[in-house]
C-alpha cells in the first residue's frame, strides 16, 4: 500500500504535486440515460485522445480499403493479360499442329485451303484473329480479306528460329495479346508460322463487373469500422475523463514508476531531498520510521553510502548496496527528464536470495550441460577402452578432480564379466598427471571393507566424505592410500557400471581440489552419468564379442597357407575393414597339367553373415574346380548356386539375401603361358609386364553373382615369364573419398613404382599407400608366373593301332631315362599304355601323349571323344574293366578334364 504523510486512507489517483484536471463533477457531467453530452463530438476533434484515437482508426480502414481495391484491378489487369496470351498460344499452337496445315503452306493456293479453317478456329475459340502466314511473314489468311497477301505486323524472327513469340501490342482494335508460333513439316523444318491475338477488353471486364460490389462492400466495412471505433472512442473518453495527451503523461509518471515497481520497493523523494513516498516493501527492505514520509532521507537512520546516493538523486543501475543482513539491488532515475517536478524515483530489489537462487541455479545448468555433452561426448567409438576413456575425461574437472573407470577383464574381450573376479583400471584422468592412484592396466582386487567392493556386492553407490576418517578404504593398501591421502585427495564417489542385471566394472570419482566433500546430490549426478555411460560401454562390449567371433570364423575360412605348386610364385594380403570384418576371399587351386587356378570374390557386408556366406562361396569354387572347368563355366555353376541361395534365404523368414557377390576366376598354364580369365561384376585384375609396364586388361565383365540369366565372358592373355598377375577386391581402389577410376590410376602408379620386385615387395609397396583401418575389407594377390619349358614337356601323336603302344612305351622310357626318373619307367609305361589302349579303343583320333615334369610327373592321353571313362569293380569272369583301377593304383591322382575338342585323362605321379 501506497502512504501519504498525515493521511492513512488510501490517496486519490492524481499526480502528486498537480491539481485535478478541471472538469464538471461525475454527478453533473452525465446528461439524460447516464450519458454524457457531446461524447461523440469530442471524439472526433482531435484534443482528446480518444478523438485521435478514433481519427487514427478511420484514417488506416480508408487506407486499408483504398489497397484493396487497388490490389483488386491490378490483379484483374493482371489475369486478363495471362489468359489472353494462354488463349492465343492456345489457338496458334492448335491450329499450327492440325492435321494438314504444313501441306496446305506447301499447296498452289495456301488462301483457298487456310482460310476457311482459320476463320472456323477463330469463331470457335473467341480469338480476334487467326493468321497463317509463310516465313517472309506474308497473310494467307485473315478476318479481313483485304488484309490477305500483305505482310504480317509483328515480330517473328524467333519463330522462324523455332521459338514461340507473345507480345503485347496496341492494335487498330485496341490492346491486345497475340501469339506467333512456327509450323514445322514432318522433318521439323520451319514452313510457316501461325498467329492468334485477343483484345484484353474480350477477355477483361472482370474488374469493372467487380468494382462495384467491391466499393459497395468498402463503404460498408468503413461504415462498420467507423462505427466501432466511434464506440471504442466513447469508451475511451469515459475512462480518461476527456483529458489531452499531456494532462495524462503528467498525471500517470509517478503512477507509472509505482506499477512497474510493485514487488519492489518504490522510494519518490523531491528535488529537496524530502521522502515524499515509500512503499510497504521499502519499508520493510530499508527498515523506515512510521513518520518517514516529508523527512529529509538523512535523517531516516540509513547508513551513509545508502542515504548519500538516495539525496544525491543521480542516476544508479543495479548499484549493491549492503542494508543491515540485505544486498539491495538499488536502481535510480531523476523524475524531471520529461519536464516533470524536481526529484527522483528509487526502486530496491532484495537480491539475498536471488543470489543463492541463481548460485544453485548455475550449479543445475551445469550439470544439465554436463549430462547434454556425456550424451553426445561418450560412446562416438565402439571400443570399450575408448569409451571408458571418454567417461573419465568428461567428468574431470566439471564434477571430480579425478575420474577411474575399473572394468572386469570379460569386459574388455566383449564377454560377459564374472563375479568375484579383479578388475582391470581401464581409464584414469585427473587435473594433474603423478597421482597415486592406481595407473590404467593394473589389475585390482579390491578387500571386501573398501567401498568400491561394497558397491560391486549391493550394486549401490558408496560415498566416503572423509577418506581418512575410513579405515575400510585404508584397508586397501596402507602404503599407496597414505600417499593418496598426503596427495591431498580426501573424498570419493563410486559408483557401479550397470548394464541390465550385469554389473561392468565400477566408476570412482575423487575429490582433492575443491575442499567440500561429495554430498547426496552430487551422487545422484553421479549415478546419472554412470548410467548413460553404461549403455556405450554395454553397446561397446556386444559390438567387440561380435566383431571377434566374426574375425575368428573368417580367419577359420580364409586360406591359412597356400597349396605347393610350381606355376607361380605368390604374395597375398588381407586387411579387415575399419567397421568389421566382411567377405572378400581369395585362394589358389592347383590345377592338373601344371595349371593353377586363382579366385578372388567379395561379398557385400560386413559381419558374421558376410563372412559364413563367404565360406560357402569358397568351398563351392574348391568343389567345381576339382571338375576342371572353364572359368566363364565355373562362373555360371556359381551363379546358380547364389541364386539357390538367396532362394532359401528369401523363404526363410528374416533371412538376409547374398545380392552383391562379385568373383573373379583365372587359370594359368604354365606350358602354354596362357591366362584365361572371367569375372562376374569383380573389378579387372592388374598385369605387370617384366618390363615394368602395368595395363589393366580388357576382361568382359559380367553381372554380379546371383542375377541370372547373362552367360559370362573369358579372355586368354600371354603372359611372358616373370609378368605379375595382381587381384585384388574393391575395397583396394574404391571408398567412400574416390571413385574406382582414380583409385585403379592410383594402383597403376604403385605398380609401375616396382619394376623386378618380388611378390611380396610389390604387396607390401600397393599396400603402404592405405589407412592403417579401410573403410572396406582389402584382399590382395600378387602372383609372378613361371613357365615350364621345353625340356619338361614331351608329347607324341599316336596313330589308332594297337601296335603303336609299344613304339609309345620305348619313347616314354627313353624320355624318363633322359630326366633322370628311371624308376619310374615301368609305372609310367603302365598307365600310359592302359590310357593310350583306351583311348585307341573307345576314343577318336587323333590320340596325343603328353610328359610334364613339374612337382609331379604328369601323363596325359587326349583324344577327340567326349565320353568319360569311369573307375570300377570288374567281376572275377569279366575279360575287362581293370585298365582304370590299375591307373588308380599307381597313380597318385588321376581324373579327367574336357577341352573344346574333346577330353584328356590325365594321371600324377610323385617324384623320387
Amino acid at each position: 500500500m501506497v502512504r501519504l504523510p498525515g493521511r492513512s486512507a488510501p490517496r486519490p489517483s492524481r499526480a502528486f504535486g498537480h491539481p485535478r484536471a478541471p472538469h464538471s463533477p461525475p454527478s453533473q457531467a452525465r446528461g439524460p440515460g447516464g450519458s454524457r453530452p457531446g461524447v461523440l463530438r469530442s471524439a472526433v476533434t482531435g484534443r482528446s485522445v480518444a478523438g485521435q484515437v478514433f481519427l487514427l482508426q478511420v484514417v488506416i480502414v480508408l487506407l486499408l480499403v483504398v489497397s484493396a481495391v487497388v490490389a483488386q484491378v491490378l490483379q484483374v489487369r493482371h489475369d486478363t493479360d495471362v489468359e489472353a496470351g494462354n488463349r492465343s498460344l492456345a489457338v496458334a499452337q492448335t491450329f499450327a499442329n492440325a492435321p494438314g496445315t504444313a501441306e496446305a503452306l506447301r499447296s498452289p493456293d495456301p488462301t483457298a485451303v487456310l482460310q476457311p479453317r482459320a476463320e472456323a478456329a477463330r469463331l470457335a475459340t473467341g480469338v480476334d484473329f487467326v493468321v497463317v502466314m509463310n516465313t517472309q511473314g506474308i497473310r494467307y489468311t485473315h478476318p479481313k480479306t483485304d488484309r490477305i497477301g500483305k505482310k504480317f505486323v509483328g515480330t517473328i524472327a524467333p519463330a522462324l528460329a523455332g521459338r514461340t513469340v507473345t507480345e503485347h501490342i496496341t492494335g487498330t482494335i485496341g490492346p491486345l495479346v497475340q501469339v506467333v508460333v512456327p509450323v514445322r513439316d514432318p522433318a521439323g523444318k520451319v514452313v510457316g508460322l501461325v498467329s492468334a491475338g485477343i483484345t484484353t477488353a474480350h477477355v477483361g471486364g472482370t474488374a469493372d463487373r467487380q468494382l462495384p460490389l467491391l466499393l459497395a462492400a468498402a463503404a460498408a466495412a468503413l461504415a462498420l469500422a467507423t462505427a466501432g471505433t466511434a464506440l471504442v472512442s466513447r469508451r475511451l473518453l469515459r475512462q480518461t475523463h476527456g483529458l489531452g495527451p499531456y494532462e495524462m503523461t503528467r498525471m500517470y509518471e509517478h503512477h507509472d514508476a509505482v506499477l512497474h515497481a510493485v514487488r519492489e520497493g518504490v522510494l519518490i523523494v523531491g528535488g529537496d531531498g524530502r521522502l515524499l513516498l515509500a512503499n510497504d516493501e521499502a519499508h520493510r527492505l530499508l527498515d523506515l520510521p512510521a513518520d518517514a514520509e516529508r523527512r529529509h532521507v538523512l535523517e531516516l537512520g540509513l547508513d551513509d553510502e545508502t542515504a548519500g546516493l538516495l539525496a544525491s538523486g543521480r542516476v544508479a543501475t543495479d548499484e549493491v548496496h549492503l542494508v543491515k543482513d540485505r544486498l539491495l539491488a538499488v536502481n535510480q532515475r531523476p523524475t524531471d527528464l520529461r519536464g516533470g517536478p524536481a526529484g527522483s524515483v528509487t526502486t530496491l530489489r532484495d537480491s539475498t536470495e536471488l543470489r543463492a537462487l541463481s548460485g544453485r541455479a548455475e550449479v543445475a545448468r551445469e550439470r544439465l550441460d554436463m549430462l547434454y555433452d556425456a550424451g553426445v561426448g561418450i560412446g562416438t567409438s565402439l571400443d570399450v577402452t575408448r569409451t571408458a576413456e571418454e567417461l573419465a575425461s568428461l567428468a574431470v574437472p566439471r564434477f571430480a578432480d579425478f575420474a577411474t573407470v575399473d572394468l572386469f577383464d570379460a569386459v574388455l574381450s566383449g564377454e560377459e564379466p564374472r563375479p568375484g573376479t579383479a578388475l582391470r583400471r581401464t581409464a584414469c584422468a585427473g587435473v594433474r598427471e603423478d597421482s597415486p592412484l592406481y595407473p590404467p592396466g593394473e589389475r585390482i582386487r579390491f578387500v571386501p571393507t573398501s567401498p568400491q567392493a561394497r558397491a560391486l556386492t549391493t550394486g549401490q553407490s558408496v560415498v566416503v566424505e572423509r577418506l581418512r576418517a575410513a579405515p575400510g578404504w585404508r584397508a586397501q593398501d596402507l602404503e599407496r592410500t597414505d600417499q593418496v591421502l598426503d596427495y591431498g585427495i580426501h573424498s570419493l564417489i563410486t559408483v557401479p557400471l550397470r548394464a541390465g542385471s550385469l554389473v561392468l566394472g565400477l566408476v570412482t570419482f575423487w575429490r582433492a581440489e575443491k575442499p567440500q566433500p561429495f554430498d547426496a546430490e552430487e551422487v545422484s549426478l553421479a549415478e546419472e552419468l554412470v548410467a548413460r555411460a553404461a549403455v556405450s560401454i554395454d553397446n561397446a562390449r556386444r559390438y567387440t564379442r561380435e566383431h571377434s567371433m566374426a574375425i575368428t570364423l573368417q580367419r577359420s575360412l580364409l586360406p591359412r597357407s597356400l597349396p605347393e605348386q610350381g606355376a607361380l610364385e605368390i604374395a597375398y594380403r588381407y586387411l579387415p575393414a575399419q567397421a568389421g570384418v566382411g567377405g572378400d576371399w581369395f585362394d589358389v587351386l592347383p590345377l592338373s597339367g601344371a595349371r593353377v587356378a586363382l579366385v578372388v570374390g567379395d561379398v557385400v557386408g560386413h559381419g558374421l553373415h558376410a563372412a559364413a556366406t563367404m565360406g560357402r562361396l569358397r568351398t563351392a569354387v574348391h568343389n567345381f574346380s576339382a571338375l576342371d572347368l572353364p572359368p566363364d563355366e565355373l562362373l555360371g555353376l556359381l551363379d546358380e548356386l547364389v541364386g539357390r541361395l538367396d532362394q532359401d534365404e528369401t523363404a526363410a523368414a528374416g533371412g538376409a539375401v547374398v545380392t552383391g557377390a562379385t568373383c573373379l576366376y583365372a587359370i594359368y598354364d604354365p606350358v602354354s603361358r596362357r591366362c584365361t580369365v572371367a569375372r562376374a561384376g569383380h573389378p579387372p585384375p592388374a598385369l605387370v609386364r617384366p618390363d615394368g609396364a602395368v595395363e589393366f586388361p580388357d576382361v568382359p565383365a559380367g553381372p554380379p553373382l546371383g542375377l541370372g540369366g547373362l552367360p559370362f565372358e573369358t579372355a586368354e592373355l600371354e603372359l611372358a615369364e616373370d609378368s605379375r598377375l595382381v587381384l585384388y577386391t574393391d575395397g583396394l581402389v574404391e571408398d567412400r573419398e574416390r571413385d574406382i577410376d582414380e583409385g585403379l590410376a592410383l594402383l597403376g602408379d604403385a605398380l609401375r613404382r616396382t619394376p623386378g620386385s618380388s611378390p611380396e615387395e610389390t604387396c607390401r609397396a600397393v599396400l603402404d599407400r592405405l589407412p592403417a583401418r579401410p573403410s572396406d575389407d582389402v584382399a590382395l594377390i600378387v602372383a609372378r608366373t613361371r613357365v615350364l619349358g621345353a625340356d619338361g614337356v614331351a608329347q607324341w601323336q599316336v596313330p589308332s593301332d594297337p601296335a603303336a603302344v609299344a613304339k609309345v612305351r620305348s619313347s616314354v622310357s627313353s624320355r624318363l631315362a633322359d630326366w633322370g626318373l628311371e624308376e619310374l619307367a615301368f609305372t609310367t609305361e603302365l598307365i600310359l599304355s592302359e590310357l593310350v589302349t583306351n583311348a585307341i579303343r573307345y576314343g577318336r583320333g587323333p590320340i596325343g601323349v603328353r610328359l610334364l615334369r613339374d612337382r609331379t610327373l604328369i601323363c596325359e592321353v587326349s583324344d577327340r571323344s567326349t565320353t568319360s571313362p569311369h573307375l570300377r569293380y570288374a567281376a572275377s569272369t569279366d575279360e575287362g574293366g581293370r585298365g582304370l583301377f590299375l591307373v588308380a593304383q599307381l597313380a597318385e591322382r588321376w581324373g579327367t578334364r574336357y577341352t573344346p575338342h574333346g577330353k584328356v585323362i590325365w594321371a600324377e605321379q610323385p617324384l623320387p
